[in-house]
C-alpha cells in the first residue's frame, strides 16, 4: 500500500526535477541563481551537487539569451527547463518565447519540436510592486503553439510538472512564491498527474466557483463562508488552463446552475472572460442567473499592503459575488 508525507510545495517540484532528471539524461535545468545559490525560491537545491554544472547551469541575467539558448537546445533534442525568477522577467524575452519556441514546430513543417518548461513565480508576492507581480496566463494564453498550467497543491505540483518534462510542446508552468513554502501531503513513490484534466475540489450543489493557483485557497475560504450561510458551492481547480477542461466546468454548472470565476489576473480579455464565454456557449439554457467573475483591479499592483489586499481578489470579494450571483 502506498503512503503519504508531507512536503513544502517547493520540495514537491524539486522532486518533479529530481525524478526526471534522474530518469532522462537529455533533461537539464538553467537559470538566475539556480545552482551555486540553490535557486532563489530554493526549489533546486542540491542539484547542483547531485546533477554537477553541465545539467544545473547558473546564466547571466539575460531572460532573452538564456531562454533562447535552451529553445535551441530544446529543437536539438534536448529537454530544458527554463526558471524564471518572476515570470515578469518573461516579458524580456518575449521574443524568444512567442515567436521561436510557440511556433517553431509549425513553421518548421514539423520538422522541429520543442520540449521545454518555463517555469517560475507568477503573479503577486508580498510587496513586490507591480514589475514582479503580474499574471501571464492571459497574455501567453491568447497565442497559440503552448500549454498553461497552473497548480495550486503540492499533489499537482510534483504531477503535472513531471507531464510538462514529458510533454514535446513548450509549456508554461506557473507556480507562486507565497505558495512555496505550504506543506502538504503526497504519495510517495512515482506519480504524474494529466495535463489538460480540471478537478473538483469540493463538491456541491448550488454554485460553481471556478478558479486556479493561488486563488483556490480563497475560493476554499469563501465557501467555507458561504456554506454557514446554507449555500453549498462545489469548487473546480483548473490546474491546467491551457487547453482547458470545458467538459468538468459544463458537468458542473449543469447542475448548479450558476457560476463564478475568480482569477487575480485582470478581468479585460482575461481567463475569467474566457471561461465565461465558453459556459455560455455550451450551457446557457441551463444558468439560473448572470455569469460572475472576481478579478485583479483594472489598475498596476500597488506597493501599499492594504491596497494589494484590497487589489486582488479576497475572500471578501468573493463572497461577495457568490451572494450577487444567487440573487
Amino acid at each position: 500500500m502506498t503512503g503519504k508525507r508531507e512536503v513544502e510545495i517547493r520540495e514537491a517540484l524539486r522532486e518533479a526535477i529530481d525524478e526526471e532528471m534522474a530518469r532522462d539524461s537529455l533533461v537539464f535545468i538553467l537559470g538566475e541563481e539556480v545552482a551555486e545559490y540553490n535557486g532563489a525560491y530554493k526549489v533546486t537545491k542540491g542539484l547542483l551537487d547531485k546533477y554537477g554544472p553541465g545539467r544545473v547551469i547558473d546564466t547571466p541575467i539575460t531572460e532573452a539569451g538564456f531562454a533562447g539558448m535552451a529553445i535551441g537546445a530544446a529543437m536539438m533534442g534536448l529537454r530544458p527547463i527554463v526558471e524564471f525568477m518572476s515570470f515578469n522577467f518573461s516579458f524580456v524575452a518575449f521574443d524568444q518565447i512567442v515567436n521561436n519556441a510557440f511556433k517553431m514546430h509549425y513553421m518548421s513543417g514539423d520538422r522541429f519540436k520543442v520540449p521545454i518548461v518555463f517555469r517560475g513565480p507568477n503573479g503577486a508576492a508580498a510587496r513586490v510592486s507591480c514589475q514582479h507581480s503580474h499574471n501571464v496566463e492571459s497574455i501567453y494564453g491568447q497565442l497559440p503553439g503552448c500549454i498553461i498550467i497552473a497548480p495550486s497543491t503540492a499533489h499537482d505540483a510534483k504531477g503535472l510538472l513531471k507531464s510538462a518534462i514529458r510533454c514535446d510542446n513548450p509549456v508554461l508552468f506557473l507556480e507562486n512564491e507565497l505558495m512555496y513554502g505550504r506543506r502538504e501531503e503526497i504519495p510517495d513513490g512515482e506519480f504524474l498527474v494529466p495535463i489538460g484534466k480540471a478537478k473538483v475540489r469540493k463538491a456541491g450543489a448550488d454554485l460553481t466557483l471556478i478558479s486556479h493557483g493561488r486563488m483556490l485557497l480563497f475560493c476554499e475560504e469563501a465557501a467555507g463562508v458561504m456554506q454557514k450561510k446554507g449555500v453549498d458551492v462545489e469548487i473546480i481547480d483548473l490546474r491546467t488552463i491551457k487547453p482547458l477542461d470545458i467538459a468538468t466546468i459544463v458537468q458542473s454548472v449543469r447542475k448548479t446552475k450558476r457560476a463564478v470565476i475568480v482569477e487575480e489576473g485582470h478581468s479585460f480579455a482575461g481567463i475569467a472572460a474566457e471561461v465565461a464565454m465558453q459556459i455560455q456557449e455550451h450551457v446557457f439554457d441551463f444558468l439560473d442567473a448572470p455569469i460572475g467573475r472576481v478579478c485583479q483591479m483594472e489598475t498596476p499592483l500597488p506597493y501599499s499592503p492594504p491596497l494589494e489586499a484590497e487589489t486582488i481578489p479576497n475572500t471578501k470579494r468573493i463572497v461577495r459575488k457568490i451572494e450577487e450571483t444567487m440573487g
